[in-house]
């Protein structure tokens, strides 16, 4: 699950069963990733108060986002001064300069930002942020190359952490697992991971039971701890 797919999760309906609200986000920092999640929250109905520093960036997204402005995401004036106070939510997408990171997440924090998420580059960086007050603090560089590794290894379609020890991948059926049901497979008895559903050849994901048998060419999305996902996926045993 990305960043973006992360945010997108939190942000529910106010009346939902999260209890969040999804009206207003405050977006700093317009670079590859803050664009693109300014431009998929506007898609998803949020309304979006982007800013850079940079006004040649600025200028790229004018006709791209509703609202976009330049300004210093670490000036507690400026944040007020675009009634930063009104906003539900607060992301600080800035891609380089950790200086400028931290002190922004501060002043959105001091200003009383109710949820400040933070992306970080390192896990230096990512300690220094929480310490700051930051609410969410996630590593999107590092969450991708992980996907990307396990993609490359071959056997792994995809790849995400939902937390620091517990993983889901989508890989295709392993060809010892082919013909049995997933009572017969016992994947968590012998593997300790869950297979959460699969998806037959041509055909839909469709929820997994004890029944459900294993086909080649399925795809199967197991969930579970990290190490034991790791092992399955590469032909390792628990066992």
């Amino acid at each position: 699950m990305t960043y973006i797919d992360r945010f997108r999760d939190w942000l529910q309906p106010q009346g939902s069963e999260h209890g969040h609200s999804a009206d207003s986000v405050f977006v700093v920092g317009l670079g590859r990733f803050g664009s693109s999640l300014a431009e998929t929250l506007v898609g998803l109905g949020v309304d979006v108060l982007a800013i850079d520093a940079d006004a040649g960036r600025v200028n790229d997204f004018a006709e791209i986002l509703p609202t976009v402005r330049q300004a210093d995401g670490s000036n507690q004036n400026a944040l007020r001064q675009l009634g930063i106070e009104q906003f539900d939510a607060a992301v600080v997408a800035i891609g380089s300069g950790i200086e400028a990171s931290i002190l922004t997440t501060a002043a959105l924090v001091d200003v009383g930002v109710p949820n400040v998420w933070a992306k970080a580059i390192t896990s230096e960086h990512g300690r220094i942020l929480e310490r700051v007050g930051a609410h969410h603090v996630v590593f999107p560089e590092k969450q991708m190359g992980e996907r990307v590794a396990h993609a490359v290894t071959g056997a792994v379609v995809d790849y995400f952490a939902l937390d620091d020890d517990f993983v889901i991948a989508e890989l295709e059926a392993p060809a010892s697992l082919v013909g049995l049901s997933l009572a017969e497979a016992s994947l968590r008895q012998k593997h300790g991971v869950t297979v959460v559903s699969v998806k037959p050849a041509g055909k839909r994901f469709i929820h997994a039971t004890a029944e459900t048998k294993i086909n080649k060419r399925d795809l199967l999305v197991v969930a579970g701890p990290t190490k034991e996902v790791d092992q399955f996926t590469t032909g390792g045993s628990t066992a």
